[in-house]
């Protein structure tokens, strides 16, 4: 599939991978209808409300001049930094952005169809922080990042590796992001993300991914994004515009993600924050295509409430999980692929708390048909730590949203006819053949709950869902190969980053 959503073949050339195609799904396609919770009223409403704050109210483009003059040349009104455009015209942008696209990992069978019915799954981004049951809370340092790259890979549900799964905090800013890139490059051959805090880093992230890919396979295909916020309420700082003009100018993708904490960024009413993010949204997505039309963009919803009493942003409420529903109704009908949060506490600790707001959050987020879910796993602390047992744990139950989203079979087979002529009345169905059949794959098994009888637990030492995460993920590091890589590009993008940390003086902020 091309990334216009057209399909075409695969890359003929494996992108610097050797490895096989005998790999988990690379993304969940779901057969469950959308969960829409609004009308066609209110809809309208909502989209017209984003339509005024585009046309009379305007978004303000700050410290990017060639932004400014892009949107001139399109005809919108530019009064310093304030840009007000036409409603049509915006959507008009937008329309050219594909409604699917494939992003190609350097292992094919990896790659993952962002848009239309498919759901893709990526760990949390961007905590400075870490926790596990035996290091407690601590800075995250690239040992650290190295091992959570490694765990994403090694966790099927998890289809795409993101990229800040925690900052690195012991190498220097202007550094860490050639080692971060490295890292998912080497020790993982699923898709990724990449740098976008300065435009240079951009720049090398787009210029690694070219050696990693290979010049045909990227000119061709969506290979590596960036992903970034608004500055809400209503502005859009160079860090966006920068990152869009960097991987879209490359025809590469970009994701852009309004993050409004209703009450503080946005309006305390939940309607019109959703409002909001969507023309922020529309906004950067039809500059998107003013860069280059038909460059990938991925529509983001990142709506919090909070206490009103502290100004603590607060995760699994029922506002933000409502916004969800209703930005995958606005989203589909823009026809762009949409992305949301996951997994998501305010919890501190992988607790009852962190288990039911991350269920709630990542609930809606399944149902209401994102396509790229950040934050899939490992979000504690309101997205300041990563936790190692939360990442396992929040993992396992993407298997069983996968399972859900694939809907009812009502087949013959599934129908069991000849069980039931088999096994009669009053028998029992666990050895006859159609049980047989479908014994390994019939029921989602958890691989971290405990469903056995309690003396069978304490036999095997009384453990807690902390206690079993921590053995899992210390049993796939133990388990972990890493995958191959063509020494030729892998001694290219040393190369790369060895010129180019030589050039980069040490800055720590």
């Amino acid at each position: 599939m091309s990334r216009d959503g057209r399909p075409r073949s695969r890359p003929a050339r494996r992108t610097g991978s050797t490895a096989g195609s005998d790999v988990a799904a690379p993304y969940v396609r779901r057969r469950l209808p959308f969960f829409e919770v609004l009308d066609e009223e209110s809809l309208v409403r909502l989209e017209a409300q984003a339509d005024w704050l585009i046309q009379d109210i305007g978004i303000e483009f700050r410290d990017d001049p060639e932004a400014l003059a892009l949107w001139r040349t399109a005809g919108a009104d530019v009064d310093g930094t304030r840009v007000r455009a036409p409603a049509d015209l915006i959507r008009a942008l937008c329309a050219t952005a594909p409604a699917e696209f494939v992003q190609v990992a350097r292992n094919p069978a990896r790659s993952t169809v962002i848009g239309g019915t498919s759901q893709v799954y990526a760990p949390v981004y961007g905590p400075p922080f870490v926790r596990d049951v035996e290091g407690g809370r601590r800075y995250g340092t690239m040992a650290d990042f190295e091992r959570l790259v490694k765990l994403a890979y090694s966790l099927p549900s998890l289809h795409h590796g993101g990229f800040v799964i925690c900052e690195p905090c012991d190498v220097p800013v202007s550094k860490r992001h050639l080692d971060m890139l490295y890292a998912h490059m080497r020790f993982s051959d699923k898709p990724h993300l990449g740098a976008i805090t300065e435009q240079s880093r951009a720049e090398d992230s787009v210029a690694m991914a070219r050696i990693l890919h290979g010049e045909e396979v990227f000119s061709t295909s969506c290979v590596i994004m960036g992903n970034v916020n608004t500055n809400s309420p209503l502005m859009v700082d160079k860090v966006v515009t920068e990152a869009i003009r960097v991987y879209c100018g490359a025809g590469q993708g970009i994701i852009v993600a309004p993050f409004i904490l209703s009450g503080a960024m946005g309006p305390v009413s939940t309607a019109a924050s959703i409002a909001q993010a969507l023309a922020e949204a529309m906004m950067c997505c039809a500059f998107s295509q003013l860069v280059r039309p038909g460059a990938p963009f991925v529509l983001g919803n990142f709506l919090s409430s909070m206490s009103l009493k502290s100004g603590a942003p607060t995760f699994g409420m029922p506002e933000p999980v409502l916004s969800n529903y209703v930005v995958g109704q606005l989203a589909r009908r823009l026809r762009l692929p949409l992305r949301c949060g996951g997994a998501l506490t305010a919890s501190k600790l992988p607790d009852a708390q962190a288990a039911y707001e991350s269920a709630d959050s990542m609930h809606s987020t399944a149902l209401a048909g994102a396509n790229y879910v950040l934050h899939a796993a490992g979000w504690l602390e309101g997205g300041l730590c990563t936790g190692y047992e939360k990442l396992v744990m929040d993992a396992d139950r993407l298997g069983a949203y996968a399972k859900l989203l694939a809907g009812l079979a009502t087949d013959d087979e599934a129908m069991a006819r000849d069980a039931y002529a088999e096994v009669g009345p009053a028998g029992h169905f666990l050895g006859c053949a159609h049980t047989l059949r479908h014994y390994q794959t019939a029921f989602w098994e958890p691989a971290l709950s405990d469903s056995e009888n309690v003396e069978s637990w304490v036999e095997r030492g009384a453990k807690d869902m902390a206690a079993r995460a921590s053995e899992r993920w210390h049993t796939l590091l133990a388990a972990y190969e890493p995958p191959p890589i063509d020494p030729a590009v892998d001694e290219a993008l040393r190369d790369y980053i060895a010129r180019r940390k030589a050039d980069l003086p040490d800055a720590w902020y």
